[in-house]
């Protein structure tokens, strides 16, 4: 059996998704060769190159602009272009999917499934096709050629509620979570990780996702990164700060750490492959809320502090967790010192928190997915 997995470079949590059902597959399913192929760089790479960069300029220098375009996507002209420029892109994709010959054609990014459900709409294809939505709110764009889509994995029961509120078969929608890394399962000695990372085992630990891939809200994340660092003098806390693929932030966090005279209860981190293990021996973390790290987190049974979400899905996502008592959003012209000493000193929310991930989490989300599609 030959499967393809569809994923595409905006932001990250696309390719994880793909890279771990990719893992799953290899390491559980034998006779099955599996290839993954980002379907933007092979239909264009001119396009690609352009609309990846222009996604990460707009996310990191224009969120309200991206806002603007993730909303108006759901209707009106932008939704036709989208599907207009998808067949003509979808020719292209025929070549290779005549040359692969894929039995099934599993997608992370919308753009993929709805290239592959207009060629099996016009008879070129014959391959099911499954989509796995990679946020905890749906956009319309999912859906696109939804009828000629076989499988759909979303991430919570409302999720599959709104999917069939827009006429996709209920039949064919699973909620099976986002796919997550097989290392969120696994059983951790947290003394050794505490002792790794020169960390105390009688410390409240937060863990601060503070750079990522666009670096987002620089001065606001500083601000409330600083909130944190002052309650080490007040509180019993301890952080590890992940400033990520971000210079600028890895110093802005150096200087603020410095200034509070916090050394000893601050450790950063430029990049790291740990966050399995970092997760699991932390207390709350605090993180832009997407669909990735917020599965991390709630199969981590974190409680989670949100900051800094992109206008339109990630703004979505944050709401929602925020209405299942899972976060705590800082918006803009909150005071964060208030919030964040509030939360810290109010043991009862949080373990009330934490009870909240647990009915969201989905630690077995691959798993379940390559199960779905493979056992039969």
């Amino acid at each position: 059996m030959k499967v393809l997995i569809f994923y595409a470079s905006y932001g990250g949590g696309h390719l994880n998704a793909a890279k771990s059902i990719e893992n799953c597959i290899k390491n559980n399913y034998k006779n099955i060769d599996v290839e993954m192929i980002d379907c933007m760089k092979y239909v264009n790479k001119t396009i690609e190159k352009i609309t990846t960069a222009a996604y990460r300029k707009m996310a990191k220098k224009m969120p309200w602009a991206w806002g603007r375009i993730y909303s108006d996507a759901q209707k009106g002209p932008l939704a036709h272009i989208t599907s207009r420029s998808n067949k003509i892109m979808a020719i292209k994709l025929l070549q290779l999917l005549r040359q692969k010959n894929p039995d099934l054609i599993i997608s992370t990014h919308p753009f993929g499934s709805q290239m592959c459900s207009y060629l099996k709409r016009k008879n070129k294809i014959t391959a099911k096709i499954a989509t796995i939505l990679t946020d905890f709110a749906p956009h319309d764009q999912w859906l696109v050629g939804h009828e000629f889509t076989d499988y759909f994995f979303v991430a919570h029961d409302k999720m599959k509620d709104y999917l069939i509120s827009k006429n996709v078969n209920k039949n064919h929608i699973y909620v099976t979570g986002i796919p997550i890394s097989d290392r969120f399962k696994k059983q951790y000695n947290k003394d050794e990780i505490l002792k790794e990372f020169n960390l105390s085992k009688e410390k409240f630990t937060v863990l601060f996702f503070g750079g990522g891939e666009f670096g987002l809200g620089k001065t606001r994340t500083s601000q409330i990164f600083e909130d944190f660092v002052r309650e080490t003098k007040i509180s019993n806390i301890q952080i590890i700060a992940i400033s990520g693929k971000n210079p600028k932030m890895k110093a802005s966090f150096e200087e603020i750490v410095t200034n509070n005279k916090a050394k000893g209860n601050v450790l950063i981190l430029e990049f790291t492959n740990k966050v399995p293990e970092l997760m699991n021996i932390s207390n709350i973390v605090v993180t832009k809320p997407g669909g990735l790290t917020t599965s991390e987190s709630l199969a981590s049974h974190l409680p989670m502090v949100v900051i800094n979400p992109i206008p339109g899905q990630e703004e979505e996502n944050a709401e929602f967790l925020e209405s299942k008592g899972i976060a705590v959003w800082i918006k803009k012209n909150d005071n964060s010192e208030k919030i964040i000493e509030s939360l810290l000193s109010n043991k009862e929310q949080l373990q009330k928190m934490k009870e909240n991930t647990k009915i969201l989490a989905k630690p077995n989300s691959t798993d379940d997915i390559c199960n779905i599609l493979l056992s039969h």
